[in-house]
């Protein structure tokens, strides 16, 4: 059995009075309450530093450990009963853990009661959804609207080798000499490798600002916990919000090797940036890795070349082995963004210019059904292939990781995916190649969640 503290603490940071709606919904373990949930990604956040993924395995392993919130006349205090002792130092939780505990906190209440099934928020619509994302990501103290762009966004694998973690901590090193700051999944590898090095840079330069920014959902920080240097953590009710709050945020976007998960991102970002309305939008976007990552990129850039077509290929470079370049390239790129955002008036801080179809917003729920009826064919617009090629990926990394889709697959078998002969072909050898990769899933035997046909 692992070794577990059970302490009563103070959350980090400022939180509001809670209601005691708010506190009911907090204990309730119905399927309306949002006890398990709280549960679920508090016991992910604390038991940060370990090397699974496998968020299943992780309930197994602290079946007995529960939270539970306690009203105050001036706050709130949390009950932690038989925690991983690692959040702990001498009987004491580590300060950036109980912060990171807390921003779970908050975005949880904040989303459940204020966010979903208010009036407010029209989530069936662009415009409702758009403004959530901005609402919750003012409430978390992310938007910083004094602060001239800087923010990259750095997207990646997390099961992904010791020289590209070591790559893409030497780019966050001079993207940080450059006093660029850093926003990612706050998960391990390809998310914490840029911070690291940021982090080391930021200090040489002085900049006593830095911003490591972590933009998570509850089924990632479940199976991901935030990585120790997230210094802001926000956390969105769903993938889809989770990666418009990305491209709204960010400056620039530059991508990492990774596996299934990276392949959804780059498609959800592409099939926006390829879409009439912002065909003039200024975002740099650079795919960068080691010099043994080069036939990952090339295999990416095919695919996408295929299905998507040469336009696609223009909105991104790529870089290999060289992270001087890419940090002069950023640095260049968010130069341009600046003066293109000024000549518009547009806001530094949140990207309200950008259009977002409702297709790259609806929540995907990766049930066999919606898996096998999804629409893999070229005979489409490009951004709306890429919007139904990101919902594949979308379900095969929920088999591989996250704890619903790893019981789905457990229950009834495999997702099976459709697709046009030559585009299926394509398909089935880029995944073959993450899988002969080891880029599927972080440790053990990787079984696949899919099959095609």
């Amino acid at each position: 059995m692992p070794d577990t503290i059970s302490s009563i603490i103070s959350p980090e940071g400022s939180l509001e009075i809670l209601s005691q709606h708010e506190v009911s919904r907090l204990h309730d373990t119905s399927k309306a309450g949002l006890h398990d949930l709280l549960r679920r990604c508090s016991l992910a956040v604390l038991n940060c530093g370990s090397p699974t993924d496998d968020s299943v395995a992780l309930m197994e392993a602290y079946h007995d450990f529960d939270i539970e919130v306690i009203p105050q006349d001036r706050g709130v205090r949390l009950k932690l009963t038989n925690a991983p002792a690692e959040a702990f130092v001498d009987g004491r939780m580590i300060r950036g853990i109980r912060e990171h505990l807390s921003s779970v906190l908050r975005d949880i209440v904040y989303v459940y009661n204020e966010i979903q099934g208010h009036q407010r928020f029209d989530l069936t619509t662009a415009e409702g959804t758009t403004n959530a994302v901005f609402h919750i990501l003012r409430k978390a103290g992310t938007l910083k609207p004094g602060r001239d762009p800087s923010l990259v966004v750095c997207w990646g694998g997390h099961s992904i080798s010791r020289e590209e973690y070591e790559y893409s901590k030497d780019v966050g090193y001079h993207l940080g000499l450059r006093e660029m700051d850093i926003c990612t999944g706050c998960g391990p590898g390809a998310m914490k490798g840029p911070m690291k090095g940021a982090n080391v840079a930021h200090a040489k330069q002085r900049r006593r600002e830095g911003r490591y920014l972590g933009v998570s959902e509850p089924g990632i920080i479940a199976a991901e916990a935030p990585n120790p240097i997230v210094n802001e953590l926000v956390v969105m009710p769903d993938i889809e919000k989770r990666l418009e709050a990305f491209v709204r945020l960010g400056h620039g976007i530059i991508v990492f090797p990774g596996g299934v998960g990276t392949a959804e991102e780059i498609l959800y970002l592409l099939g926006i940036l390829l879409h009439p309305d912002n065909v003039d939008v200024e975002l740099p976007v650079i795919f960068t890795g080691p010099a043994n990552s080069a036939d990952y990129f090339s295999r990416i850039d095919e695919f996408l070349t295929y299905t998507l077509g040469e336009s696609a290929r223009e909105r991104y470079r790529i870089i290999i082995d060289d992270p001087t370049e890419v940090a002069r390239a950023m640095r260049k790129g968010i130069d341009s963004v600046a003066e293109y955002r000024r000549s518009r008036q547009d806001a530094f801080y949140y990207n309200w210019r950008l259009t977002i179809d409702r297709p790259f917003q609806e929540t995907f729920e990766p049930t066999h059904e919606a898996m096998a009826s999804l629409a893999l064919h070229r005979d489409q617009p490009v951004h709306e292939l890429a919007a139904n090629l990101r919902r594949a990926f979308s379900g095969i990394v929920a088999g591989n990781v996250k704890e619903q889709g790893i019981r789905a697959i457990q229950a009834r078998g495999p997702f099976r995916l459709q697709a046009e002969a030559e585009l299926m072909s394509r398909l089935d050898e880029l995944l073959d190649s993450f899988n002969a990769q080891g880029r599927m899933k972080l440790s053990g035997d990787y079984e696949p969640c899919y099959t095609l046909g």
